[in-house]
């Protein structure tokens, strides 16, 4: 029984490393996806969890892995079905706002100021920087998008 409850910790200790980090393994690129944290952390709570109740049911310890490693192999394929489903419709997508104008909200330096860009999923002011100085108030169009900040010139 100590095996099952051995992987089934593991298994929890990588769910929720997943669940609060992100997915460890997206960061490995391996088989495109086909490695999964979370799914791998499903699959070994679930061999844990039915190592355990299926060795204390008075089962041979043969038929205990068995039956945990059948269960394991499920629980993953469906994480990893509803893992993949879940993140193709996503709509977490960012869109470049290069190309876009807008107004000035702050003065503008090197180091940094705010503006407010024409786009239809610009509602909020974004953090800008530029290469010369532009005023507050002055029309600017979007060059470059790093991140949350943008790259603007005076028009």
């Amino acid at each position: 029984m100590l095996p099952f409850l051995i992987v089934g910790g593991v298994g929890l200790a990588v769910l929720l490393i997943s669940l609060i980090v992100g997915d460890i393994f997206d960061h490995f690129e391996i088989g495109d996806g086909a490695i999964s944290g979370t799914a791998l952390g499903v699959a070994a709570v679930v061999f844990g969890a039915s190592g355990v109740l299926t060795s204390t049911s008075g089962l041979d310890q043969v038929w205990a892995y068995v039956l945990a490693a059948v269960l394991a192999v499920a629980a993953y394929l469906l994480a990893l079905l509803f893992v993949k489903r879940l993140t193709k419709s996503s709509d977490g997508v960012p869109v470049s706002a290069v190309g876009q104008t807008g107004v000035t909200r702050s003065p503008i330096s090197p180091s940094g100021g705010e503006v407010s860009l024409d786009g239809p999923h610009e509602i909020e002011r974004r953090l800008a920087y530029s290469d010369e100085p532009i005023a507050e108030g002055v029309r600017i169009r979007v060059v470059e998008h790093s991140g949350t900040r943008v790259k603007i010139v005076a028009e």
